[in-house]
C-alpha cells in the first residue's frame, strides 16, 4: 500500500469500505467486477463452489439470484449458510464473507426478475438447473416451447426462482503486499448493530 493511500485496515465498518472497493473494481476489472465465488456444503458436508454474480448489497447483506431447485439452491436451503469470495486481480484485492442466508422478499425477486432480458426470463422456466440434460437440442427445444407459451405477453417469475441474501457473520478484506506481507482486516458483528475490527497477520 502506498503512503498516499488511506489505511483500509483502520476503517470503522465494512460496508462503506466494500462500496469504495467495488467502485474501484468497476473501473479496473475487464469483466464482471461483481463476480463472486459462492461456497456451500452438501448433505455430506462436502464443500461445493461456483461463480455467481452479486446483484445487490446493503447493510442487510449480499444478494444473488438462482433456481432453488439447483444444487446450490438445495444446499443453501438445507442449512442456510454460505461463504462468498470476491477476487479483483487488477487491484490485487479480495473480500471474504461468511454468513447466514435468507430469501429476499417476493417484491424484491419480482422486481429483479422483470429487469432481466426477456430471453433470460424464459430461460429460467426452461432450465432444470443442475439436472441431467440429454442434449443441447433438448434445452433449445424447451426454450422455444416456453417462448411460445408466453408469446408476446408477460413472463412471470417462477416460484422456484428467487433471490438469496447472505447476511455476514464475518467480512475480511485483503490486499497484496510486498514479500507476501499482505494487509488483512476482519470485521465481526458486535451484537449491538456495530462491528469489531481486528487486523490479522498475513
Amino acid at each position: 500500500m502506498s503512503s498516499s493511500e488511506p489505511d483500509f485496515t483502520e476503517a470503522s465498518e465494512p460496508y462503506q469500505l466494500f462500496v469504495s472497493w467495488m467502485k474501484e473494481a468497476e473501473k479496473s476489472e475487464p469483466n464482471d467486477p461483481n463476480a463472486m465465488a459462492l461456497a456451500t456444503t452438501d448433505e455430506d458436508g462436502l464443500p461445493d463452489v461456483r461463480m455467481v454474480l452479486l446483484k445487490g448489497f446493503d447493510e442487510r447483506g449480499f444478494v444473488f439470484y438462482t433456481n432453488f431447485e439447483s444444487a446450490k439452491g438445495q444446499q443453501i436451503l438445507a442449512n442456510r449458510k454460505a461463504a462468498l469470495l470476491f477476487h479483483w486481480k487488477s487491484l490485487k484485492r479480495q473480500v471474504r464473507i461468511r454468513g447466514n442466508v435468507s430469501e429476499v422478499s417476493k417484491d424484491e425477486a419480482d422486481a429483479y426478475f422483470q429487469s432481466r432480458d426477456r430471453g433470460s426470463r424464459i430461460g429460467a422456466w426452461a432450465s432444470k438447473q443442475s439436472r441431467p440434460l440429454e442434449s443441447r437440442f433438448a434445452l433449445e427445444k424447451a426454450v422455444a416451447e416456453w417462448g411460445l407459451k408466453f408469446g408476446i405477453g408477460a413472463v412471470p417469475r417462477p416460484d422456484h426462482w428467487s433471490g438469496l441474501r447472505v447476511t455476514p457473520t464475518a467480512i475480511e478484506f485483503w490486499r497484496d503486499g510486498l514479500f507476501r506481507l499482505h494487509d488483512r482486516v476482519r470485521f465481526l458483528p458486535d451484537g449491538n448493530g456495530g462491528w469489531t475490527r481486528t487486523r490479522l497477520y498475513p
